[in-house]
């Protein structure tokens, strides 16, 4: 399985739905609550001039119209994961993270 598919997973598991859209289009009629994931960055290290680790970097944003959602708080306990905001919008909890994955 691929490391993308495996973040699914796991997203998929932590909203105890499968409400999970991976860059989903603009005119996808999406249930609520959901997770919303999109590769946004990738870091590279190197040791003597040449590539040894490469670990992408999705922005990940839990929608939902709860504003006491555990999900957050689950979303913040997978490794590698940094909340980055929250906002609302159309009475709509938005709480967005960044994962290394």
């Amino acid at each position: 399985m691929g490391q993308r598919l495996e973040l699914q997973t796991l997203l998929e598991g932590l909203l105890e739905s499968d409400n999970v859209y991976f860059q989903p289009p603009e005119n996808l009629q999406m249930e609520y609550p959901c997770v919303i994931y999109m590769r946004d960055f990738a870091r590279t290290e190197f040791a003597d001039n040449r590539p040894y680790r490469y670990k992408k970097r999705y922005q990940v944003t839990h929608i939902g119209r709860d504003p006491d959602s555990p999900i957050p708080d689950r979303l913040a306990e997978v490794p590698m994961s940094t909340f980055e905001r929250h906002f609302t919008a159309n009475n709509l909890h938005h709480d967005i993270f960044t994962i290394f994955f």
